[in-house]
């Protein structure tokens, strides 16, 4: 290993050079406290910055043992690190020095949500940093004093503040721990309460804007119905009290602009942790929650939609249904069986991003369109059935059908962001109402069909056969584009860029034609348990940045692959 001196007099000397002299300074440099790994260098300023890491020992660090014992401690200081780093990045100016990026340095940037991630590693007696930077250049000639000045001021300032346990904000730090403990706590709990979510009192649901995920200022803070308030007690010895979601089937009813879809969207976000004054710390939802919506023009593969769809006309199999160009109530009724297929207990659904078909049929059109001329056996007809016989519960936003009354075990109204009890009024109004609709279905639900995906679904080869991320809601295969913006509930672009990698891992190291998707997917993630998020990526050192999405969101990526084939 080289010693920081020859780096220094290494860089001196490329003052003025051509830009691909930068390649040669791939390697370890040991500094004072840490040991600088540049692990890839950029082709040209233009080229995505070079990849590096600090890697210190643990004794340096300081960072007590007893607050990463745990996965989840550990995911907590991992993140609270990733934070630190990247605003010392911010405060020390961070401008370009030169052509491109030149001399800027990057880190993965954290939003609400505390993630498991790649950008810093702790582990045995080692803290490892990744991170980027633009290797100064003026045009193609190389900035050799800009690059010594950044390596050898502003970087070793920028580790010196964020990572050295003595420079922390140590109350911060402890409760960031604290708070992720109490909040996987709370998710653990919900099913021995009968529960699916929990919305803490006070939590500040409305976001800042359309564009920022911060909370709103000066918002109306939440308050429980009475009959739906419980008090949890935490691991950190904190009681909170809120409303608890009970199993089954919840409405979310009011009129426009007063609240539902902001509470849905908190509780599709109450699959994660989040940061302390985020306002949604203790929304928790259980943890394989499904947001569900119609995606017109989605592919759909070998997917069982009998449950919802039947009898189509040229007698097409819906058991095994495929289609390149989904329909709203196709689309649907295939997101529903998938997220059957890979494992869910909770169904989110707002009647804004639902096929009105698929949804329901009221008891004027069962009346006029006969039975057995309708394909769709709609979402209320089986709404019940996934509860009673699959143990899937459905929370639902409804503002235009009262016949969900009928089906619904508690019915909340949302009155200018504050939520009320109206199930016993909604229920009288359902049995007085004389032009109710029929039930519409003869048969059973017959539950989920696990499907295998085939060899050829991956059929690229040589530069095509690689995946990559672009921005949160798209991944190219080759030049297939995989269209996610369906996963609404993907929060960050390293979740993509994780998929993109998982996919890679899965086509390459799990796919073999007899495992399902959803065992697959289970073997990937057994994988990251024992051996870490980086263990997928076929890079060595600097794994990129990646940020671990859920099961449900890699089998809904590789679901949405328009060339994927089904045994």
């Amino acid at each position: 290993m080289k010693n920081y001196k020859e780096l220094e007099k290494i860089l001196f000397s490329m003052d003025g050079k051509s830009y691909s002299a930068y390649k040669s300074l791939k390697g370890e440099y040991r500094f004072e406290k840490y040991v600088l790994a540049i692990d890839h260098v950029q082709s040209d300023p233009y080229a995505p910055p070079s990849k590096m890491r600090v890697i210190m020992d643990r004794k340096i660090c300081g960072i007590p043992y007893e607050l990463t014992d745990t996965k989840d401690k550990n995911i907590a200081v991992s993140d609270f690190l990733t934070r630190n780093f990247y605003r010392e990045i911010q405060k020390s100016g961070n401008d370009s020095t030169g052509t491109g990026e030149s001399g800027r340095i990057f880190i993965d940037r954290c939003g609400q949500e505390i993630l498991e991630r790649t950008s810093v590693l702790i582990k045995g007696d080692k803290v490892e940093v990744r991170f980027e930077m633009g290797m100064p250049a003026r045009g193609r000639r190389i900035m050799g004093k800009a690059a010594q000045k950044i390596i050898f001021e502003q970087l070793p300032e920028i580790v010196e503040k964020s990572i050295i346990y003595d420079n922390l904000n140590k109350r911060a730090l402890n409760e960031q721990v604290i708070l992720v403990l109490d909040q996987e706590y709370a998710r653990k709990i919900l099913k021995e309460k009968g529960l699916v979510a929990f919305v803490a009192n006070d939590s500040v649901l409305p976001r800042e804007s359309g564009v920022s995920d911060k909370p709103m200022k000066n918002a109306v803070k939440f308050k429980s119905p009475e009959k739906f308030e419980i008090t949890l007690k935490l691991p950190s010895g904190k009681e909170v009290s809120g409303m608890g979601i009970p199993k089954g089937i919840t409405l979310i009813v009011g009129g426009g602009y007063h609240g539902k879809s902001t509470l849905l969207a908190a509780l599709e976000r109450g699959v994660y942790n989040h940061i302390a004054q985020d306002g949604r710390e203790l929304i928790i939802s259980e943890s394989d929650a499904v947001k569900i919506r119609a995606e017109d023009g989605r592919n759909v593969e070998k997917v069982n939609i009998s449950g919802f769809i039947n009898n189509l006309p040229q007698n097409k199999d819906t058991r095994a249904f495929s289609t390149e160009n989904a329909s709203g109530s196709t689309s649907q009724a295939a997101n529903v069986a998938e997220a059957l297929e890979y494992g869910t207990s909770l169904l989110l659904i707002d009647e804004d991003t639902s096929a009105t078909n698929f949804m329901i049929r009221d008891g004027r059109m069962q009346k006029l369109v006969a039975k057995e001329k309708e394909p769709i056996t709609p979402f209320i007809d089986r709404v019940k059935e996934l509860y009673d016989n699959f143990g899937v519960s459905t929370i639902l936003i409804v503002g235009g059908s009262g016949d969900y009354f009928d089906v619904a075990n508690h019915i909340i109204m949302m009155y200018e962001y504050v939520p009320k009890d109206v199930t016993e009024k909604a229920k009288e109004i359902a049995k007085s109402d004389e032009n109710k609709r029929e039930f519409s279905s003869n048969d059973k639900f017959q539950g989920v069909t696990q499907r295998i995906p085939l060899k050829k679904s991956f059929s690229q080869s040589g530069k095509l056969d690689k995946t990559k991320a672009k921005g949160k809601y798209s991944i190219l295969y080759g030049k297939d584009l995989i269209d996610i913006s369906g996963l609404e509930q993907l929060v960050d672009d390293s979740q993509t860029n994780c998929i993109a990698v998982m996919i890679d891992y899965f086509k390459n190291k799990v796919l073999d034609e007899k495992l399902t998707l959803s065992q697959a997917a289970d073997r990937i993630y057994k994988k990251i348990e024992k051996d870490g998020l980086d263990s997928i990526s076929s890079y060595t050192g600097h794994p990129g940045n990646l940020a671990l999405p859920r099961k449900q969101e890699f089998c809904g990526a590789v679901n949405r692959y328009r060339k994927l084939k089904i045994k």
